[in-house]
């Protein structure tokens, strides 16, 4: 997040702007905005900061809240692998410095604990690339990528074998939330939403129709599935400093993808607050 003083000097002198210092500029009004929606939470009960009578914010838009329904509720986290959340996973150089400031790993983790406490239910889509799947005809900018570098590689789709602390395997401290017999791994999704996976089934089938969001990364398929689990009729709300996303000389992709996380969600909110109306919504009466 950028604030004015920060905007590129094109911004400041009145300059036409370049194409990427447009994107980061606006992306430094949704950080103002962001930080508007933060102070007034911060200032709030936890109750308050998930319920569906969220107050108002000074960013000139409505906050329609989220209520936080046990039985109807569960949190969704994408691509939690190595490649995006390790220092040795094979995007550390750009996500890393997002990563970092948000506190990522430590947030996510926190979700997870949660979850294991309360029983929320834990939904977690992951990305995988198989040996047919580097036979695609046509790719876009970023799937063009993933590929050249190997992210998320398996061998084959139905053998482990190379698995265990790839770039495609869990990190490490999630492995026990993961693994715990009640979360569920989805099958992966291949470009950034969850069209091309079974997350919108698995949810209906567990009677959700709310989703916590949190993951990687921010603007590609964080908030691709953001937009996709709207369309098919769930209610959204984003953890914003439990994603993060690419920050390279001419892009930041996590100030971007606040602007869309605020204008589309019921909601967006902190890891701390989150955690807090989760705990509060599962307590005994």
């Amino acid at each position: 997040m950028r604030p004015p003083e920060t905007m590129p000097a094109e911004a400041r002198k009145g300059a036409p702007l370049r194409p990427y210092a447009v994107l980061i500029s606006l992306a430094g009004v949704a950080g103002l905005a962001f930080a508007a929606t933060s102070s007034v939470y911060a200032e709030t009960p936890p109750s308050r900061a998930a319920s569906a009578k969220a107050p108002p914010i000074n960013d000139g838009l409505p906050m329609p809240g989220f209520e936080i329904a046990p039985g109807s509720t569960a949190i969704v986290i994408t691509d939690p692998q190595n490649d995006f959340l390790s220092p040795d996973g094979v995007t550390w150089g750009v996500v890393g410095q997002s990563i970092t400031e948000n506190g990522t790993v430590e947030n996510l983790g926190a979700l997870f604990e949660v979850a294991d406490d309360t029983g929320i239910p834990v939904f977690v889509s992951p990305h995988y690339y198989f040996e047919h799947d580097h036979r695609w005809k046509f790719e876009g900018t970023l799937e063009t990528l993933m590929h050249s570098i190997g992210m998320f590689d398996r061998p084959h789709a139905l053998a482990l074998e190379g698995f265990e602390g790839s770039g495609a395997d869990w990190l490490e401290q999630y492995k026990p939330h993961i693994a715990n017999g009640r979360t569920v791994v989805t099958s992966p999704h291949k470009v950034y939403g969850p069209d091309s996976n079974d997350l919108a089934l698995q949810l209906r089938k567990a009677g959700i129709s709310k989703v916590i969001l949190g993951g990687m990364s921010s603007n590609l398929c964080t908030e691709s599935h953001m937009r996709s689990l709207i369309e098919a009729g769930f209610e959204v709300m984003v953890v914003t400093d439990a994603t993060a996303g690419a920050i390279t000389p001419h892009y930041d992709g996590y100030a971007a993808s606040l602007v869309n996380f605020r204008m589309i969600a019921s909601a967006v909110d902190n890891t701390a607050n989150t955690v807090a109306a989760i705990r509060e919504a599962y307590a005994p009466d």
